[in-house]
């Protein structure tokens, strides 16, 4: 079966305004919406979360598990 879309067409829609995709400007629609994505980049919009940053914006303290020594018995000191 033939396809509908010509050649080169893009397919999918534009993660910033669901509109159809360009194949000069993939996976956006055109330039203004690639610079609209490159401007969020730079602003720091899109973040990757660190490891020690908890969702509050706090930083997590690592814990770290002690087993206990059986040889040492705290109440003898």
């Amino acid at each position: 079966m033939a396809s509908s879309k010509p050649p080169g067409a893009a397919s999918g829609s534009c993660p910033i305004c669901g509109r159809p995709t360009d194949l000069h400007y993939r996976p956006f629609c055109s330039r203004r919406c690639a610079d609209v994505d490159l401007s969020r980049w730079l602003r720091g919009a899109y973040a990757v979360p660190d490891e020690a940053e908890s969702e509050d914006g706090n930083t997590a303290e690592p814990e770290i598990k002690k087993e206990a020594d059986p040889s040492r018995d705290p109440e003898q000191g």
